[in-house]
């Protein structure tokens, strides 16, 4: 497939995302907040318990993913004593969109500061499969690599989980290596 792109040329045929789902993603917590409600609906409360923040602070995050249609109330539910809960699933809707160039910084940083913190939260290093290659590419070569990316990542997003699969991230990063120029 990834020769397939080539020949043609690659283009990136998602729609371009508003300014408000945007800047929606472009937050690192947002960004845990639909890795936390991927698999599962969760209330604003649980969510706000497995980021050890304040359910009022989440509630406006949780607000600004369900408006701009990241998130996704499911079924109204009754929780302790009596309260009403609304859980919430990630829709997916980020991996169908493209941003704009204006708004890659901001989602790059949130991507970063979401990875870091997760990986932080493992506790353990070791957990972390990580590779570090330095590159030399011409134009043409960068933009087959940035291809592939987006082709791994299509085919990866399309895997149906059996019913032992664990949850995983992936996290790819391409950058210009100021310090060998």
């Amino acid at each position: 497939m990834a020769e397939q792109r080539k020949s043609e040329g690659f283009k990136d045929d998602r729609p371009l995302a508003s300014e408000a789902e945007a800047k929606a993603v472009a937050s690192a917590v947002r960004l845990r907040i639909l890795r936390l409600c991927l698999d599962q609906p969760l209330t604003n409360k649980e969510i706000a318990l497995r980021l050890g923040s304040n359910p009022a602070t989440v509630l406006h995050h949780v607000r600004k993913l369900v408006d701009t249609g990241f998130l996704a109330a499911q079924e109204e539910r009754v929780g302790a004593r009596g309260s009403r809960e609304i859980p919430y699933l990630a829709t997916r809707k980020s991996w169908a969109l493209r941003l704009g160039e204006e708004y890659w910084s901001d989602l790059s940083t949130a991507m970063m500061d979401a990875f870091r913190t997760e990986v932080a939260e493992l506790g353990d290093p070791s957990k972390v499969n990580v590779g570090r290659l330095g590159l030399r590419l011409d134009d043409d070569q960068y933009q087959e690599v940035t291809a592939r990316f987006k082709v791994l990542f299509d085919e990866l997003a399309a895997i149906q989980p059996g019913p032992d699969a664990k949850p995983y991230s992936l996290f790819m990063a391409i950058h210009p290596d100021a310090g060998r120029e």
